[in-house]
């Protein structure tokens, strides 16, 4: 077996056990935004690949998708379930902005190995800081949906960690 799908299996494990650090409070806040973001990342991951500016050469589901369907439908959504459940809205609008750039920092370095030394992901017209760039608008858009979608549920508001913006 390639070293591509020993990653992907890694991969797979991994984001599977971050999800079960999620607070049974904050389930419902951790469905949403993991399918607000997948909403998210379907249409923006389809336009990326379709406009030829990044390739999976390696993939799941290689005949049905040609973007990546263990990032785009799981790894990332997953990720943004765990940044919405201990997003720190009591904390400062600096700290707030630095769990923003911690995050797509955390999700962008690994991008650009796995460019570099897998056939996992190819930049063909692309960049890692667009994939920055774009990490940090998507986290905005779900988080500002998640608030959004909880505004005027109080008790859920308090127990799953949105704060009304």
């Amino acid at each position: 077996m390639r070293l591509e799908w020993w990653i992907l299996l890694a991969v797979w494990i991994l984001t599977t056990g971050m999800l079960f650090f999620i607070h049974k409070k904050k389930i419902r806040l951790a469905v949403t935004a993991f399918l607000l973001k997948q909403g998210i990342t379907w249409i923006f991951g389809l336009v990326v690949v379709e406009y030829g500016l990044i390739t999976y050469p390696i993939r799941l589901f290689a005949d049905v998708n040609r973007s990546s369907f263990t990032y785009e439908f799981y790894v990332y959504p997953a990720v943004c379930a765990i940044f919405n459940v201990f997003y720190p809205y009591m904390r400062s609008k600096l700290i707030q902005f630095l769990y923003y750039c911690a995050f797509c920092t955390a999700m962008t370095v690994p991008e650009i190995f796995l460019e570099k030394y897998t056939d996992l992901i190819h930049y063909l017209n692309w960049a890692w800081y667009w994939t920055w760039i774009t990490l940090f608008l998507t986290f905005s858009m779900t988080r500002w949906l998640c608030v959004w979608f909880f505004k005027g549920i109080e008790k859920e508001m308090d127990e799953s960690g949105i704060h009304k913006e």
